[in-house]
């Protein structure tokens, strides 16, 4: 099957290498390169440096609204397009021009978890399951029937990095399973039960121990890697990488014991934080180093 790839983050690469060793890809689209690291110099997306070292062409228009790249698209002539992750709105020409249209593959049961940051916002939000859904792509934002799905708990103390890796295995595995079955029949999402994935803003990485041990414990492991919950201790902003809900009480960020911290109601313990300028540890070995006061606020 000639197979256009769209793909931009690490969640994409292991789509790419599934669908590289079973199908002809005639072409990967990517987000063009971005400054990155100290120097700021442009760097390319996990999937173009994935792409070119599979010896594939890589392309990367800084939008896809331009009728030439359209008319280079669909010059293709692809059967097929598998869309992970790309981060641009595909215009009706784009969709139209596989035979078979675009798939995307996305991280939520829909239609719970529309949008931008599923995996955030599906932990933060307490979902006892998530999943991956293969869907035949349409103008409006993941409102597109769905071809296969695929459910996965989700584990008390897992962080959204850990969730991220474990979708995108399913999701590789989840496509190849696809593209050898089509055609299959495909599901109208249902009206109920929609909701949408907000992008994550900063500005919500901010502790409020007055809230809830679960819903403190949930914004710690949701925003692990990144943004990172934080605290301030003294002069540093220290993030908070994962927790585990914890027994005890007192004044909401009161610390009880160890790196143990009294919310509105309960505590969670906090088993990993990243210093300023420093790589994340276990909270054991933060406390070596970092003494914490009577409160947290």
């Amino acid at each position: 099957m000639k197979l256009i790839f769209m793909g931009t983050p690490d969640f994409s690469v292991p789509v790419l290498e599934a669908l590289a060793a079973q199908h002809d890809i005639v072409a990967v689209y990517t987000q063009p390169p971005r400054p990155a690291g100290r120097g700021k110099a442009d760097r390319p997306s996990p999937v173009h440096q994935k792409a070119l070292a599979l010896g594939l062409s890589v392309r990367h228009p800084a939008r896809l609204t331009d009728p030439v790249d359209q008319a280079e698209f669909a010059a293709l002539h692809a059967d097929i397009a598998v869309v992970v992750a790309y981060g641009l709105i595909l215009p009706q020409a784009v969709l139209d021009a596989p035979r078979l249209g675009c798939l995307n593959i996305h991280a939520s049961l829909l239609p719970r978890w529309r949008g931008a940051a599923p995996i955030h916002r599906a932990i933060m939000a307490g979902d006892s399951h998530t999943g991956i859904c293969i869907m035949q792509m349409e103008a409006g934002l993941d409102s597109g029937p769905v071809l296969l799905r695929q459910e996965t708990p989700i584990n008390p103390q897992e962080t959204t990095a850990d969730l991220h890796d474990r979708l995108s295995a399913m999701g590789a595995a989840l496509i190849v399973q696809a593209l050898d079955q089509l055609p299959l029949t495909p599901q109208l999402q249902p009206k109920q039960g929609i909701t949408y994935a907000t992008k994550i803003d900063k500005a919500e990485a901010r502790i409020d121990f007055t809230q809830t041990a679960e819903t403190v414990d949930r914004q710690i492991r949701g925003l692990s890697p990144f943004p990172g919950a934080w605290v301030q201790i003294g002069p540093e902003r220290v993030k908070l990488l994962r927790s585990r809900l914890a027994e005890g009480r007192g004044t909401p960020g009161q610390v009880l014991h160890g790196f143990t911290i009294a919310c509105g109601t309960g505590a969670v313990e906090i088993t990993e934080a990243q210093r300023e300028g420093k790589r994340p540890m276990p909270a054991a070995e933060i406390l070596k180093g970092l003494r914490l006061p009577t409160h947290l606020a």
